[in-house]
Parts: structure tokens; sequence; C-alpha cells
């Protein structure tokens, strides 16, 4: 199984990550300092594997790393920030 790193793609704003050859991805929108995150899609032929975690650990350490406030519109991201709560200090 190829697993790549966590991109940013800024054009479409969305992160990314490929699982063998499946593409998960944590849809955004850049709102001035903050980062509203909409939607993420993990393919169901890569579910129950972490990869949605990992793509959204990468994206919120991201947001940190770029000072941005986070609105987790997602409900993904939003469980996954009550489970984490290391990550709650970026939620505006």
């Amino acid at each position: 199984m190829s697993v790549e790193r966590v991109r940013d793609h800024r054009s479409e704003q969305e992160f990314e990550l490929s699982v063998g050859g499946e593409r998960a991805v944590a849809a955004y929108q850049l709102e001035g300092d903050t980062i509203v995150f909409t939607h993420t899609l993990v393919p169901p032929a890569i579910e129950g594997r972490g990869v949605g975690s990992r793509l959204i650990r990468a994206a919120l350490d991201s947001a940190r790393d770029q000072g941005l406030r986070v609105v987790p519109q997602c409900p993904f991201v939003r469980a996954f920030i009550e489970r984490h709560p290391e990550y709650r200090d970026l939620v505006r």
C-alpha cells in the first residue's frame, strides 16, 4: 500500500492524502485569518485505517503553523477536535 504525505492544494482549497491510489480530501475555505473546513471525503476502500484522522491532523497542524483560526463546519473535523483537545485552542 502506497502512502503519501498530506499535501495542501491551495488552488483547489483542499488538503489531500493519497493511499493505495485512492484520494482522501479535506475541503476548506480561507477567509482572512480563518480556515473553514467544509467537508472531508475518505473513499470507502480506505476507510477505517486512520486516513481521515491523519489528514485532519496534518491540516490542523498546518493551520496552527500559519496562525489561522479554525471553523470546523465539517462534522468529521468537529469530532476530531472534540477527541483531540490539543487542537481546541484553534477553534474560532
